[in-house]
């Protein structure tokens, strides 16, 4: 199957080759609040309509080159579709940000470490950096962003991956994900791994606090610390499930299939926690996570599957007895009341994920496994 992935180049121009970039970038985001504004009006989202009415409009008024009027319609039309999918009416989008969609061949080129890329007084060459990041692949529509006096390149590259099939599974990890523990591990070897969530949990605390305190504030620049504050706080989020995704495909061979808890309708817990725990119990990146460990998990000819939460917490692994008096959430601890089985209630929920693995398995697979232990 062919796999997609982003990867952000750092552009290193001279002092010249930015103020054209820059001239660039922004005479194509008037561009594109141009023709938001002739969409708005018309409720035209036709490709071919809006370049028979908009194209030599575009080219002498902005001095966009061919492609750079035909990627402006498309970018704006793109941004349209999403508002309407999303809001369900017709809200007219801002381009407020220097931005640049380049289409591979055309607009933009990679060979060796240097960046061609066509501007309003033609095509340059600029020096550019991939330390840590594949390029190799196929290439797709790129964006060139401007932020904080620096040029990024983000750029859509897709292989070929080889997915690991069912019958090649050679172990089995329980994923249980969770607040005191933000990932809890069981393995086809009976090991177990645990990621403490201790930190982040104080970290968010404190971000809770900072933004009561600017909510009753009110100010304007309170509300502009409040949006600072948000995007700084997702950036470190989706940084601290990138290290444990990472972490879990680089401590587990190829042949491992993670068995994750489907967390689709865990908004709907709000229902039975009380109010004053709902920030820290439901709002967790627990989607991002999954989604960082499958993509990383396709590349390492690893698998991620979902299953039914239901009972893996309150059901011991040892005798498959249900209930819910076996688990001490105060003290982290699962006694069986039938068994007498004791492990920590996380590590307890990763046993029978790993356990609910090995029966997908054979569900699928019509016999036993050999990672079954």
């Amino acid at each position: 199957m062919k796999q997609t992935l982003t990867a952000k180049l750092k552009i290193v121009p001279s002092a010249e080759e930015a103020a054209l970039l820059v001239d660039t970038m922004r005479a194509y985001s008037s561009a594109c609040n141009y023709v938001a504004e002739y969409i708005f009006d018309t409720h035209d989202l036709v490709q071919a309509s809006l370049n028979k009415a908009l194209y030599h409009e575009l080219r002498s008024r902005f001095g966009l080159r061919s492609q750079m009027a035909q990627s402006v319609m498309k970018t704006v039309i793109a941004r349209y579709r999403t508002i309407l999918a999303n809001q369900h009416q017709w809200i007219k989008p801002v381009f407020k940000r220097p931005e640049l969609d380049l289409v591979w061949n055309r607009d933009y080129s990679l060979k060796g470490d240097l960046f061609s890329v066509n501007t309003l007084e033609g095509r340059i060459k600029v020096s550019f950096f991939a330390k840590g990041v594949d390029i190799d692949g196929e290439f797709g529509t790129a964006k060139l962003v401007y932020k904080h006096g620096k040029f990024f390149l983000h750029v859509p590259v897709t292989n070929e991956i080889d997915e690991l099939s069912l019958s090649d599974v050679s172990n089995v990890v329980g994923v249980d994900r969770g607040i005191r523990f933000l990932a809890a591990t069981y393995d086809s070897e009976g090991r177990s791994e645990f990621y403490s969530g201790k930190t982040v949990k104080e970290k968010r605390a404190r971000y809770k606090t900072l933004r009561k305190e600017l909510q009753q504030v009110g100010t304007p620049s309170s509300r502009r610390r409040l949006k600072a504050i948000g995007q700084r706080e997702n950036r470190w989020m989706r940084d601290v499930n990138h290290c444990i995704s990472k972490a879990l495909v680089e401590t587990n061979p190829e042949g491992t299939m993670f068995v994750l808890e489907d967390l689709s309708d865990v908004r709907k817990a709000t229902e039975r926690v009380r109010k004053n725990k709902r920030y820290v119990s439901v709002s967790w990146a627990y989607y991002d996570l999954e989604q960082k460990l499958r993509y990383k998990a396709l590349k390492n000819r690893q698998l991620v599957v979902s299953v039914d939460p239901a009972y893996t917490s309150q059901t011991c692994p040892k005798c498959g007895h249900v209930s819910k008096s076996s688990r001490d959430k105060k003290n982290h601890v699962f006694c069986c009341k039938n068994c007498g089985y004791s492990s920590n209630d996380d590590r307890i929920g990763a046993m029978n994920l790993h356990r609910m693995g090995i029966e997908y398995l054979v569900q699928c697979q019509g016999s036993m496994s050999p990672v079954a232990g």
